[in-house]
């Protein structure tokens, strides 16, 4: 395992953080003000994203790019410090078609989509013309096993009609959003393996029956793109909208949610390290009973555990990369559920240390670390609850102990015959 950044990779950082200083902080309180407004900010986004193109700083993300595909073909490991970069600024990552949920959806679609299906969905998601929402979670039952999931699709002749309410669909108030990827029950006999009963169908958002109900706030705050509770009644696609074979959503699932997975972490790394730098500002500019902060020792002790801690989840969020691209993803697995939570916790950890650094002032909306700290706490549900990912680690440990019996009784020293 080596990860240091070989010369294409920093190359490629130096020119992002270049794009990042040049052209998207200065707009960053124009997209705030704008959002703030309830106007999803495209005409803050979309130059944007034609500049980034043009610079070839497009579809880094997706390791399986093809050459007449838009985009630079980058491993896990090499994209995980330029997602540190783009993660600073919350909206960032869309300017490069890097975005969650597209990202993930885009995954999928590459790895199941019909000829038809990638023509009309799959290419302008990759040029950036169109947004995507992914449709899993749902309010009535624990989703975090999506074999739980009620959502129903059901083959009438030649459609599928489908019946449903999910929540949490990001990117459902997108002006650009253009279907979404819907995972329900396909399979309605009763004795049906529990693995082999769901599908994924894809549904146009102008489909009739489907309604977006509402933009679920996450800790009180509003999403300009949406998090949104939507219902399915009785919406009708073709069974072309078909993704991938009928029964096999939950593998579909499984092949999605890992990469999503780690692109949250590596931009929560540059999140926590752009909380330390402003921290670090705050500690040595501000003053208290004559002092400046940074000479008190449990702001040093603050600003010393968050260095420690974000370079050890760097370190595994890496090493869950480098697996992903020399075993596959499968094998990466309980690499992944680790840095997920370690991740997340790092996050709402750091955040309220800088928070507390901050004063008064970090709770408001003047700093981004209100906001961060919000989305460190949502990010310990996201694809997947903490609890999950640490039972994931759990049992892989109990069969590795299992399989691999070690003999461990010569580390017990119980006294002997004579008491000693």
């Amino acid at each position: 395992m080596d990860f240091a950044y070989s010369p294409k990779v920093e190359e490629l950082r130096t020119r992002l953080q270049v794009f990042m200083a040049d052209h998207v902080l200065p707009e960053h309180r124009r997209w705030t003000r704008l959002a703030e407004a309830g106007t999803y900010p495209l005409e803050v986004i979309e130059p944007l994203k034609e500049r980034a193109r043009a610079d070839g700083l497009w579809n880094l993300f997706l390791p399986g790019l093809k050459p007449d595909e838009p985009g630079t073909r980058l491993t896990n490991l090499e994209y995980a410090p330029l997602a540190e970069i783009m993660g600073r600024i919350p909206w960032a990552s869309e300017v490069f078609n890097c975005n969650a949920p597209d990202t993930g959806n885009m995954e999928i679609l590459h790895l199941f989509a019909t000829p038809e299906q990638r023509q009309r969905w799959l290419d302008p998601l990759l040029r950036g013309e169109i947004r995507s929402v992914v449709s899993i979670t749902e309010p009535d039952v624990a989703s975090s096993d999506p074999t739980n999931l009620e959502t129903r699709i059901r083959r009438d002749g030649d459609y599928y009609v489908i019946n449903g309410r999910k929540w949490f669909n990001t990117g459902a108030l997108h002006p650009n959003a253009k279907f979404v990827l819907v995972m329900g029950v396909s399979n309605h006999e009763p004795d049906a393996p529990r693995h082999q009963r769901h599908s994924f169908v894809i549904v146009p958002m102008d489909a009739p029956g489907f309604r977006v109900v509402r933009n679920v706030p996450i800790m009180n705050h509003h999403s300009p793109e949406g998090h949104c509770e939507v219902l399915f009644q009785d919406v009708r696609v073709p069974l072309t909208n078909l993704l991938g074979e009928e029964h096999a959503g939950f593998a579909i699932a499984q092949a999605r949610l890992g990469p999503g997975r780690i692109h949250h972490c590596m931009r929560t790394i540059g999140q926590c390290e752009l909380a330390l730098e402003l921290m670090c500002q705050r500690a040595r500019e501000r003053k208290v009973f004559g002092r400046h902060l940074s000479d008190f020792a449990n702001n040093q002790d603050a600003i010393a555990l968050s260095r420690l801690e974000i370079d050890q989840a760097r370190l595994l969020c890496l090493r869950a990369a480098w697996l992903m691209d020399t075993n596959g993803n499968q094998a990466a697995r309980v690499d992944v559920s680790a840095i997920k939570i370690v991740a997340a916790r790092l996050q709402t950890t750091v955040l309220d240390r800088a928070i507390q650094i901050f004063g008064a002032m970090g709770l408001s909306n003047d700093t981004p670390l209100a906001y961060l700290w919000t989305w460190g706490r949502a990010l310990r549900f996201i694809d997947g609850p903490d609890e999950v990912h640490l039972r994931v680690v759990s049992r892989h440990e109990l069969n590795k102990a299992k399989q691999e019996p070690v003999d461990l009784s010569a580390y017990f020293t119980p006294p002997g015959p004579d008491g000693r």
